[in-house]
């Protein structure tokens, strides 16, 4: 366990899960990041605004912390097409599993959701088998 940060994650998950229960109390969305994307491109849906603002949210946010951390990113390990082709069969797997970890994860859970709480199982455990077969 290289650089774990107890207090910095606690203060990241409850800053996703206020973001979470803002958007679904306030606009009555779930934030999973797979279908607010997907959501953009689907023809004649509606509620583009709110998904653009969403998005340009996390664009800033992480534009934020490069500026004040650049060595967070450095800390990638792999190159550009690597984590482009990973971003890339992650999208795919969450279009597959019907949500991505965002929205089965902290969403789906929260709302008790069985569905949610196999996919997260399943989530949990290829990234564990992940690690695992590449030492990452």
């Amino acid at each position: 366990m290289h650089n774990f940060t107890p207090l910095r994650s606690l203060l990241g998950g409850m800053l996703l899960g206020l973001a979470a229960s803002v958007l679904a109390i306030g606009a009555g969305r779930v934030a999973g990041i797979s279908g607010i994307v997907g959501g953009l491109f689907t023809p004649g849906h509606e509620g583009r605004g709110w998904r653009l603002q969403f998005l340009a949210g996390l664009a800033v946010g992480g534009l934020v912390l490069l500026a004040v951390q650049p060595a967070v990113f450095a800390s990638a390990g792999r190159s550009g097409p690597v984590l482009a082709l990973a971003g890339i069969l992650v999208g795919f797997g969450a279009r597959l599993g019907g949500g991505c970890t965002s929205g089965h994860g902290v969403c789906g859970l929260s709302r008790l959701s069985g569905r949610s709480l196999v996919a997260t199982i399943v989530f949990m455990a290829t990234a564990m088998i992940t690690v695992l077969v590449t030492g990452a």
